[in-house]
């Protein structure tokens, strides 16, 4: 019998495989992400692994996705639930970029943090809006729907294996093998002709619709690693002639301790693809719609750090504005030098990141009784914080990376007031709940302190 988690992480490499012999620069993006990782290990020893062991860094990826329906991410849903990830986190897409990315979407993830440790594989998953006025008339609409209900993402045969998988927590190797074979081909770039007129009346609203509603199938639209330094990563990719975007999404680099998530990616590449003309023939063409992405990852910020966070990405937007000759690196370095805890100890000071906290086996006995508050129990060696590692995305920097990508800024309307999505909406489209990621971290953080409160005999949990 094959469990869930060995079915993650076949998935996972396997889909790895396959994106590398369709991207070559992917597999570029990897072994460049494992030379950085490995030259971090040699110089920073054991501190480079305070996020996160280098067997975990290595093996981790995240993928993209994007579907038409809410019936498409019901069955995606299916097939993730399969390899026990769970949809964790609602973004919209469509408030977070300057231009038309008329999509929202959540991430499918292990939740528990021995699954996590085993494979953390996760699936950025976005869905189409068609019912958003601003991007989509009536009869692009009504159109684009009809198209959508006429296609099949996932073969039947695939939705009844995983819904066997999710139900039983594991598939006998056969049937395993069978499951993975229909899974990554679900994903592959298909071959069949793509209608060049429909393709390009979409792409006028958006590059992403038209990547999303103007195909008969879906594909990966990229796979991410993780990487330990993805400033140097960024130096390295770009000495190898590979095209990077302009930026990396999320916080600055700068002296303090890492936080949530940074991302970069090379830029989109025109790949061959066949598109059928209204005479009905078959052309030669290219279109730019997947690129290689990679990440660095911190340490999950509280409702209250990450309130902090979006206030300093609002000011430094205010001061690139006054100074726009300025480099925005260095402005958010500033910003974070001067209002951003500098150390983990302070963050969890003021309560804005979780961290584990184990009892120090190895404490000298004094015959003291431990304090009954965490600042204390820290300060005297009672007890050591781990940092929780931050498993989710930035709606902002999703879509600078979706925007670094586009072709076009396409069409958005604001004269309509746009259609409403939320986690509740998206929980009932789904038809599986959409968790919260802040009480998963809160959760496991409240968990360590009971445990901690037990070990010691304390009389109540520590605060």
């Amino acid at each position: 019998m094959i469990s869930q988690w060995r079915l993650r992480a076949a998935f996972a490499a396997r889909l790895s495989e396959m994106y590398g012999q369709e991207v070559p620069a992917y597999t570029t993006l990897v072994d460049v992400s494992r030379e950085v990782n490995e030259d971090v290990l040699r110089d920073r020893g054991a501190d480079a692994e305070r996020l996160g062991s280098i067997s975990r860094v290595t093996a981790e990826r995240h993928g993209a996705i994007r579907v038409g329906t809410p019936r498409e991410l019901r069955q995606v849903a299916l097939v993730f639930a399969a390899l026990g990830m769970y949809p964790v986190g609602f973004y919209d897409l469509r408030e977070a970029a300057a231009s038309a990315v008329p999509v929202v979407s959540t991430a499918f993830r292990p939740i528990d943090g021995v699954e996590l440790a085993r494979n953390p594989f996760r699936v950025f998953t976005s869905m189409l809006t068609p019912a958003d006025p601003r991007f989509f008339d009536a009869d692009l609409r009504s159109r684009l729907e009809t198209f959508l209900a006429g296609r099949e993402l996932f073969p039947v045969e695939l939705l009844a294996l995983a819904d066997r998988a999710a139900a039983e927590r594991e598939l006998p190797d056969v049937d395993a093998e069978r499951f993975l074979q229909l899974a990554v081909r679900a994903f592959e770039l298909s071959p069949e002709p793509i209608d060049k007129v429909w393709y390009e009346t979409l792409e006028r609203i958006s590059a992403v619709a038209a990547d999303i509603g103007g195909v008969r199938s879906t594909h990966i639209n990229h796979l991410t690693p993780r990487v330990l330094d993805i400033d140097g990563l960024y130096r390295r990719m770009t000495e190898r002639g590979i095209e990077m975007i302009d930026t990396i999404q999320g916080p600055p680099k700068w002296q303090g301790p890492d936080v949530l998530l940074r991302q970069t990616s090379f830029r989109a590449l025109a790949e061959p693809r066949a598109l059928r003309t209204p005479d009905g023939s078959v052309v030669s063409g290219a279109l730019r719609v997947r690129f290689g992405e990679v990440e660095a990852r911190g340490i999950a910020l509280t409702r209250e750090g990450r309130a902090l966070y979006d206030r300093l990405l609002t000011l430094v937007d205010q001061r690139a504005a006054h100074h726009p000759e300025a480099d925005r690196g260095e402005l958010a370095r500033a910003v974070w030098d001067q209002h951003m805890p500098g150390s983990e100890q302070d963050l969890a000071a003021r309560g804005l990141a979780y961290f584990t906290h184990r009892v120090v086996p190895d404490r000298p006995r004094d015959g003291s009784r431990p304090p009954a508050d965490l600042g204390g129990l820290a300060e005297q060696g009672w007890v050591r914080a781990e940092p929780i590692v931050y498993e989710d995305f930035l709606p902002r920097s999703a879509a600078g990376i979706f925007q670094s990508n586009l072709s076009g800024e396409g069409m958005r309307n604001n004269d309509h007031e746009g259609t409403a999505y939320d986690a509740a909406w998206l929980s009932g489209a789904i038809g599986r709940d959409v968790l919260d990621p802040f009480a998963l971290y809160e959760e496991q953080q409240n968990r360590s302190l009971a445990q901690v409160a037990d070990e010691l005999e304390l009389d109540r949990t520590p605060r």
